[in-house]
């Protein structure tokens, strides 16, 4: 009877996953049927997910019609600078407030929360004097700070609890070896922090690749537009390019798959580095 009831669980489970991702992925085909449809059926309100006389033309049209090139260089210059930026503060800063002990440490960690439960369009007036002050308005080294303000608070936390579950033995280790506290950070600590290395890197990718409301507000150039903003000029009061725009939105997913692809072999790797001697 318990083995039954155990097995009717594990079915049920079973089945609300496979609703549950086919719920999710559906939209997502639909926006790649969409893409595909020619421009004689954008309004058809066929259900199939690959359209009848499927073509490319989109796809050709955003890439070499399009400024798509120009927002990807932007997009990738601006994620680039942010999560090189994220990483090395969240990994040093995370370090930081697990290891020691300081003035204000609680202050900084406490502050660190609460900005983080503040949305970005609470945000904007400050960040558009900040910038304004700075003389970083309308350009991409400004959106890039934006951007990391926004996004280290986040990851600073990730990586001081996950710093919190490493032992502190294989840090002392390591100095009784002749170690200093920054070697035994980068040869010890930072190996086994992989996992949550890789989750700052893709958080503060994602932050600064799909980000819309901040980059609308600092940039107002059009050769400085990112991949949002130029997806958003496809749209107008009378007419959306809708083939494009879903075409669109399937090119700007593919490098956030392509990273997350790259970065998953490290969410596991560290956990299985080291170990502490009994």
């Amino acid at each position: 009877m318990r083995q039954a009831r155990r097995s009717m669980r594990t079915v049920v489970a079973h089945v609300v996953i496979v609703c549950v991702t086919l719920a999710t992925i559906y939209p997502i085909i639909q926006i790649i049927g969409i893409s595909l449809r020619p421009a004689d059926r954008l309004y058809t309100t066929s259900l199939s997910i690959i359209p009848e006389d499927a073509t490319a033309q989109a796809y050709h049209d955003v890439l070499f019609e399009k400024d798509f090139l120009l927002w990807l260089r932007n997009s990738t210059v601006v994620a680039g600078i942010v999560t090189l930026i994220g990483v090395f503060l969240a990994a040093t800063s995370g370090y930081a407030f697990s290891r020691f002990r300081f003035v204000l440490r609680k202050s900084g960690l406490y502050s660190f929360l609460i900005a983080q439960m503040f949305p970005a369009t609470m945000l904007l007036l400050p960040l558009y004097v900040l910038m304004k002050g700075l003389h970083l308005l309308n350009s991409l080294g400004g959106l890039a700070v934006a951007y990391v303000a926004t996004a280290l608070p986040f990851c600073v936390w990730t990586m001081k609890g996950y710093y919190d579950t490493i032992p502190r033995e294989l840090e002392e280790a390591a100095m009784m070896d002749g170690a200093s506290y920054w070697r035994a950070f980068r040869t010890v600590v930072l190996p086994l922090a992989a996992p949550a290395l890789a989750i700052t890197a893709i958080f503060s990718f994602m932050a600064a690749w799909s980000e819309f409301m901040v980059a609308r507000v600092i940039i107002t150039t059009k050769s400085l537009h990112t991949l949002p903003l130029g997806l958003e000029s496809l749209s107008s009061t009378f007419q959306t390019e809708w083939a494009n725009y879903a075409a669109g939105s399937v090119l700007v997913s593919l490098p956030v798959v392509l990273l997350f692809l790259f970065l998953n072999r490290y969410f596991v790797s560290g956990l299985t580095l080291g170990g502490v001697k009994q």
